[in-house]
């Protein structure tokens, strides 16, 4: 009796995979150039923060920056030519696990920010003190008041005049240079008292962003879009009359781990809010022994002299920023770097496009902030007293394409691929997790999976993978019942071996 031998399986022979949608890829952290763009004594005292604290430099730097930008805040704006000013506010996002050194670094800095804060705030509770001791004086003597118009009324009389010792006066603000946890609300009324503005610092970006659209029907994201521009905002108050905020300008820096960065790429709003950080991703520092500490002496001295930069007075009688211009040089200078800004907006998409579309105006705020770091840490002239020069502008320039955007591509990853790279990542990582060896295009659209949620996302999707030969579309078989085929596709193994 013959006996039939065993079907041999099928088995698709694959070519090689491109395995980056599989894989998240993460670019080298670039070199930062600190000696290229920081005077001595700067460059100086952020490398000794950096190895007291046991961090990378980078974080130091990226505070520093952050900090530097709110001390001066609304006291100095540039402007590269007429109809276009920016303030120096920076937000700077610290990114890397728990043990990479960000709190550590971060505190360096906030330290001398926090001490220069303390004698404004001695010297505003002893006005408190002052204060408080008139209003219950005051309440006594308004007390008095309604008593005898009262009794006036009664009698039919024209009741007195309401005393000026009834009314003690507005109390005084208590200034905050740091808050950790503001409200919208409350950094209105801040923000009201202290028109140079604030910084805001978050020991967790996540969380702060990822709720900023549920509460308060999603304007507290629009708060910050403006509080990053200077632009004018009104804060609506429960129970109380709202605020208008002339010049809304507020810092914002925090740390961040790179798993719950990779949430924010997918979950927030497209709003361009995530592109107006300064993303900085760094390898760690080496575990030694620190061999030099920074100057507390220099730090205070340099926070001392940003903290009392003011604000000169407009003809209206309010303050307001003294504009710091660019020379002719510098503004041929923005030209060409606009122009180069332009022609990587022609190579990116997403959140890396929305990135680069800022580039301009950051670069006009690095050069003052920079200007404002030389002054205060080597004695270098006032921004107020200078023009932004070439010099200026080039360290800007140089910092934010040697370093920014390569630090951004990293940081960003997979959010600043093409929308069909993006797509096919998201369709290889739902094969993945189904454990699919073979699927339909209907299957992935009943799916709902963001991003994939419709067959205008899916089909890009589906011809990326096929590029990357890790799906193969099955000839299409008119089904029993007739109708339109279902598009199938074969799962290259290798996809299940690389996800595993």
């Amino acid at each position: 009796m013959n006996v039939m031998p065993e079907p041999i399986p099928f088995k698709a022979d694959w070519p090689d995979a491109d395995v980056r949608f599989l894989r998240p890829t993460l670019a080298p952290a670039p070199l930062l150039p600190l000696a290229e763009i920081l005077t001595p004594h700067a460059a100086e005292w952020v490398a000794a923060t950096a190895e007291g604290a046991g961090a990378p430099a980078d974080y130091v730097l990226a505070t520093l920056l952050c900090v530097t930008g709110t001390a001066m805040g609304n006291a100095r704006w540039v402007s590269p030519w007429h109809g276009w000013t920016e303030p120096p506010t920076i937000w700077a996002m610290c990114i890397g696990n728990p043990s990479a050194g960000k709190s550590p670094a971060i505190d360096a800095v906030l330290a001398p920010l926090r001490r220069a804060e303390k004698p404004l705030r001695a010297e505003a509770e002893v006005k408190l003190a002052e204060w408080q001791a008139r209003d219950k004086l005051a309440k006594l003597a308004e007390a008095e008041w309604e008593r005898k118009v009262k009794a006036a009324m009664t009698k039919g009389l024209t009741p007195p005049p309401m005393p000026s010792d009834a009314d003690a006066g507005t109390a005084p603000h208590i200034p905050r240079l740091v808050v950790n946890d503001g409200t919208v609300e409350r950094l209105g009324v801040i923000m009201e008292a202290q028109p140079k503005g604030v910084l805001q610092m978050r020991d967790e970006l996540a969380g702060w962003l990822l709720t900023m659209e549920a509460r308060n029907g999603g304007s507290d994201r629009a708060f910050w879009l403006e509080a990053f521009g200077g632009r004018s905002f009104t804060v609506e108050r429960m129970g109380r009359a709202p605020l208008t905020i002339s010049r809304l300008t507020i810092g914002a820096l925090g740390g961040i781990q790179p798993d719950r960065l990779s949430q924010l790429l997918t979950k927030t709003s497209d709003d361009g809010l995530l592109a107006r950080f300064l993303p900085i991703w760094p390898e760690r520092a080496p575990v030694r022994q620190p061999r030099r500490f920074a100057s507390d002496t220099l730090a205070d001295e340099a926070m001392t002299r940003l903290t009392g930069l003011q604000m000169p007075q407009g003809d209206d009688g309010e303050p307001r920023p003294w504009i710091v211009t660019f020379d002719d040089d510098a503004r041929a200078l923005m030209n060409e770097w606009r122009t180069a800004c332009a022609e990587w907006e022609a190579g990116a998409d997403g959140l890396l496009l929305s990135y680069i579309g800022k580039l301009p105006g950051m670069a006009a705020r690095l050069s003052l902030v920079l200007s404002a770091i030389s002054f205060a840490f080597d004695g270098e002239a006032d921004p107020a007293q200078r023009q932004i020069t070439p010099a200026a502008f080039g360290r800007a320039c140089h910092f934010l394409e040697s370093y920014a955007l390569p630090m951004a591509r990293r940081a960003y990853g997979d959010a600043s691929g093409t929308q069909a790279e993006r797509a096919g990542r998201r369709l290889a990582g739902l094969i993945g997790e189904m454990g699919w060896h073979a699927f339909t295009a209907r299957e992935v659209r009943r799916m709902q999976r963001k991003g994939l949620d419709s067959m205008a996302a899916i089909n890009p999707a589906l011809s990326a993978l096929e590029d990357a030969d890790l799906i193969r579309a099955i000839p299409e078989q008119i089904a029993a019942q007739g109708g339109r085929p279902a598009r199938r596709y074969l799962v290259n193994p290798a996809l299940h071996e690389v996800t595993a």
